[in-house]
């Protein structure tokens, strides 16, 4: 499983991963089910809230003890996620979560924002993200599973500012968001690629609280 795990994750440091489809279910690498069943524990987690926008937080729930990296890691994807609501509250003329992501990645992140601007659509509310777990570091390549629960954002029409479809306009259950990351020469982890398990996949049970 190990040596399953240390491939991916080569793969990471130094090579093009295969095209990800933005906010779809999918399996993970073999070897990797068993540290996603549950996420690692977070001992008296402090949380900490950044503005994306008018009404828009990340709000990151930071485990007890994670090293530097780790730290790190967690921060490059608050930061990625709070930019991503930012460019679509400024209606894409904000780009600076280009500067989070590389490779498929940035495809990803660029065609899930860019459908919200095609349908003139806008966000409102809170995304939270806990319970992150470190499965992997290999040379400059890593993975980091976190929960993201957005529950309490809402899809707005972006013209009227008025709330489309309720609840239901947005998610209506806590996702398991895989995050493959690449460190840069200058030291930099940025996201390379993007993957997401959704219930009922048993996978992501560890998400609900």
């Amino acid at each position: 499983m190990r040596a399953v795990i240390a491939l991916a994750l080569v793969a990471l440091a130094g090579c093009s991963s295969p095209a990800a489809r933005p906010f779809t279910p999918v399996d993970l690498p073999a070897g990797a089910a068993s540290s996603l069943e549950e996420p690692a524990p977070t001992l008296a987690p402090k949380a900490e809230a950044v503005e994306a926008g008018p009404g828009v937080r990340v709000v990151v729930e930071w485990p007890a003890g994670a090293d530097p990296d780790m730290v790190k890691m967690i921060d490059t994807y608050r930061e990625y996620r709070a930019r991503a609501f930012k460019a679509i509250i400024a209606g894409g003329g904000d780009a600076t979560y280009l500067d989070t992501v590389q490779d498929d990645a940035t495809w990803a992140a660029s065609a899930w924002i860019r459908k919200y601007l095609d349908r003139h659509e806008s966000v409102r509310g809170t995304s939270r993200l806990y319970a992150p777990n470190l499965v992997a570091v290999v040379d400059r390549g890593a993975q980091l599973n976190i929960c993201v629960d957005e529950t309490e954002m809402r899809l707005l029409n972006g013209r009227t500012g008025k709330v489309i479809g309720g609840r239901s306009g947005w998610a209506r259950e806590p996702f398991l968001q895989i995050v493959g990351l690449r460190r840069g020469d200058d030291g930099v982890w940025r996201i390379k690629l993007f993957q997401y398990a959704s219930l009922p996949d048993e996978r992501v049970k560890g998400c609900l609280r």
